[in-house]
């Protein structure tokens, strides 16, 4: 069975719903729930999961404020949760701290796409392993092979493949890109492989996984989140119907 991970951004519609959506996801036969928490500058994201981070800002969440939601959930979910986010608050909260939060809110792993390798070895890579903490990399297709391997290496939990290099969201080109998904089967590589960026619906998502372990869906969870008021059952049927 392939993989499913749900992602949507910490503290919207409302600010208290991150805890039923959580339990959706989970309920809907999800694998993994990605959170991203809200940033004023979120830089690499497409214009829907940027409109969440400005909403989900206005609403008032905040890094301690999910840390309080998830530790109200933790003894109800049995899947994986990953934190999705940008370097600079997570450093201005404290980075061991941060991994400590996490570890006793029932994270099990974080994604920092814009924390270089090189400094995650050096300074952070130690902190993640002490609170047994997941790090997850990305690649694009045009990472290098060296760089993946190099990546792979560095990464546990799964190794995350953008299927273009365009923002979130966006209409993957390179969704069908038969070459960049061949390569990735062809490298053997540690990690199960997980493509994200641009899956909408079921015959996305069986595209792409035919070659890797599972895909990625954020924007188009999000935009139901963001434009349906009866967005707890329009969710649940969306994941049921990528997974049926």
């Amino acid at each position: 069975m392939k993989k499913l991970n749900i992602y949507f951004t910490a503290g919207i519609p409302k600010l208290k719903d991150t805890t039923e959506i959580l339990k959706l996801i989970q309920n809907s036969g999800a694998d993994y729930i990605e959170i991203g928490m809200p940033y004023s500058d979120p830089v690499a994201d497409g214009p829907v999961i940027q409109k969440a981070h400005e909403i989900a800002l206005k609403n008032g969440m905040t890094i301690a404020e999910l840390f309080g939601q998830l530790k109200w959930v933790k003894s109800e979910m049995k899947i994986p949760i990953i934190l999705m986010g940008y370097i600079n608050p997570v450093l201005s909260f404290g980075f061991e701290k941060f991994c400590e939060e996490c570890k006793d809110s029932g994270v099990s792993g974080l994604i920092i796409p814009d924390l270089p390798p090189v400094e995650f070895e050096k300074n952070y890579r130690s902190i993640l392993k002490k609170y047994n903490l997941n790090f997850i990399f990305l690649v694009t297709p045009e990472t290098s092979d060296e760089r993946i391997k190099y990546l792979d290496s560095l990464s546990s939990g799964f190794l995350y493949a953008v299927s273009s290099s365009s923002t979130t969201g966006n209409e993957a080109k390179e969704i069908n890109n038969e070459e960049y998904l061949n390569r990735l089967a062809n490298l053997r590589l540690k990690n199960p492989v997980m493509i994200g960026f641009g899956i909408k619906n079921k015959s996305d998502f069986d595209k792409v996984t035919e070659k890797a372990d599972g895909g990625i869906i954020g924007t188009a969870f999000v935009n139901i989140l963001l434009n349906n008021d009866d967005w707890a059952k329009k969710g649940e049927n969306f994941i049921r119907s990528i997974i049926n």
